[in-house]
């Protein structure tokens, strides 16, 4: 993905993240906004004029909101202080209530890292190792899997497992989870149908049900559950008080929480949570994938957050409240090679390389270090980067379906890594 970008505002880089330098002088919460944009616009220099209130970033999203291309809430911040916060569009139309900066999102993919982090946590308690095989503190995995993989595997997404089933077996009809038991019980018997895909270690295909399989050890490991783990140990410290692995009940009944509006092939958008009888546009005849159909999010994905929250995340996870900072480096650092990031338009110098860390990619743009994270799921798009260079934070939460926020993204990368 793109940016381009003036280095002559940014001034000199703290590089906060894994030079830390010790510093990070700003509490996790940041500033009032009215405070922010006065902070960061008098004379500084620092901020570029594109990704200030009006600059060209707004612009671009007021645009596609004005096209009804893009819902949702974005948030730049610099040093942890908001820069620019924007929420177009509605949280639940039926409903009348509207985005706003401080709506919760469900994740999907966008919150693999939190499980990452919480793997990373336990490694430094000394409560697992990453060469550990998954089958010394998990049981119940096939015999294939259980003498092979290990936590590293599951966290680069390198163990073989994949997404895919059996050769020839067609994938059971999309089941609704009226409980947490169920929704586990139900991956259990569907790990034990897949074969894996390639020798552990040899290859690296994506893999949710691998990170659902985290999560499981997570909660085997640490005595509790997932979820509790998670908000006990990564969004209280952090500061995150409006982030946690809601059930559906509760995405139904809370009004700060958006809804998914799943673009349909007749062309309209349906609330995902209200009809779990209909699926994402990517499925057959518009009957394929929705979140909502599981009761709770787990190590595999659909946490929920808020751009606020994230923001505090990057600032918590810099600052060392989450990690010590070997153990830091560990998670951020990259560890396998991935997919390229775009190079930018044609003649551009900007270049893209990506890798794989323990739950983010690790990627380096425009000889920048960033890390980030993005989900899609039916009515679900979401981003969050860390640029660790350069000390800002992006984050685009979007509650329509994944191409409305891939040119946010773009531009996001050129405006604040570019040249």
């Amino acid at each position: 993905m793109e940016l381009s970008h003036p280095s002559p505002d940014h001034g000199p880089s703290r590089r906060s993240a894994l030079g830390f330098l010790g510093a990070v002088p700003l509490v996790a919460g940041g500033l009032p906004a009215a405070q922010e944009t006065a902070d960061l616009s008098s004379g500084s220099g620092r901020i570029p004029k594109d990704l200030r209130p009006g600059g060209a970033f707004d612009r671009h999203i007021k645009e596609l909101a004005d096209k009804d291309q893009f819902s949702g809430t974005v948030m730049i911040a610099h040093r942890g202080r908001q820069v620019l916060a924007r929420a177009y569009g509605w949280a639940d139309k039926e409903g009348k209530i509207p985005n706003r900066i401080d709506t919760v999102y469900a994740l999907a993919s966008s919150s693999k890292p939190f499980t990452g982090l919480a793997l990373v946590q336990l490694a430094q308690r000394g409560k697992l190792r990453f060469y550990d095989l998954v089958s010394k503190h998990l049981d119940g995995l096939p015999a294939a899997m259980a003498e092979r993989i290990t936590v590293h595997h599951l966290l680069t997404h390198t163990s073989g497992l994949g997404d895919a089933r059996r050769p020839g077996e067609q994938p059971p009809p999309e089941k609704i989870h009226n409980s947490y038991e169920e929704q586990m019980e139900d991956f259990w018997a569907n790990l034990k149908t897949f074969e894996l895909e390639f020798a552990p270690g040899t290859k690296k295909a994506y893999s949710s049900m691998g990170y659902t399989l985290l999560g499981e050890l997570v909660a085997k490991v640490s005595g509790q559950s997932f979820q509790d783990y998670v908000r006990q140990n990564i969004f209280i410290p952090a500061g995150m008080k409006d982030s946690a692995y809601y059930d559906r009940r509760q995405w139904l009944a809370d009004r700060r929480i958006a809804h998914p509006y799943m673009y349909q092939k007749d062309g309209s958008r349906i609330d995902a949570v209200r009809n779990l009888d209909k699926g994402s546009v990517y499925g057959d005849a518009g009957q394929g994938s929705n979140s909502a159909r599981g009761w709770m999010g787990t190590g595999g994905g659909n946490g929920f957050s808020t751009a606020p929250d994230l923001v505090r995340f990057a600032v918590a996870l810099q600052s060392g409240k989450l990690t010590a900072r070997p153990y830091t480096e560990l998670y951020v650092n990259g560890k396998i090679s991935a997919k390229p990031l775009k190079e930018g338009t044609p003649g551009s110098s900007l270049r893209g390389e990506s890798f794989q860390a323990y739950g983010p990619v690790a990627a380096t743009y425009n000889n920048q270090r960033i890390i980030t994270h993005g989900g899609g799921a039916g009515g679900i798009s979401t981003s969050w980067s860390v640029y660790l260079d350069l000390d800002w934070t992006a984050v685009i939460l979007s509650n329509y379906d994944l191409q409305s926020i891939e040119p946010i993204i773009d531009l996001e990368r050129r405006l604040i890594a570019g040249t």
